[in-house]
């Protein structure tokens, strides 16, 4: 059973939460004292390369998918919207987790064309 803390991605796939980064700053911008004092802004990193959580397979397949976005195979989301660490938190999981699920899906075949019938 997954632990309160780790990011369900499918049913099959759930990354431990233990491989999961997290970093918070300042988020900047209007805001005032709040801004200025507060550790807002959120950066959620997970290794690719390296987590437990995928098969070989499917750990080529995200490579490939997320290859402009990684960074030595490592997938980073940061969030700032909202003034809230918590609030910003979810939002990191919640896009981290549907890029991943993005780049898992199996390639569609192409469509070969065919003459339209009468």
């Amino acid at each position: 059973m997954p632990a309160m803390d780790d990011l369900r991605i499918t049913a099959e796939v759930v990354i431990p939460a233990g491989e999961l980064h997290w970093r918070f700053d300042p988020s900047g911008g209007p805001g005032g004292q709040h801004a200025n004092k507060s550790s807002t802004r959120v950066e959620l990193s997970l290794d690719v390369t390296t987590s437990t959580a995928f098969d070989d397979v499917l750990r080529k397949r995200i490579l490939d998918q997320l290859e402009a976005r990684l960074k030595d195979g490592v997938l980073t989301i940061q969030v700032g919207e909202s003034r809230s660490q918590w609030r910003n938190r979810q939002i990191s999981r919640q896009r981290m987790a549907a890029a991943l699920r993005e780049a898992m899906r199996p390639p569609q075949p192409k469509r070969r064309r065919t003459k339209p019938g009468r």
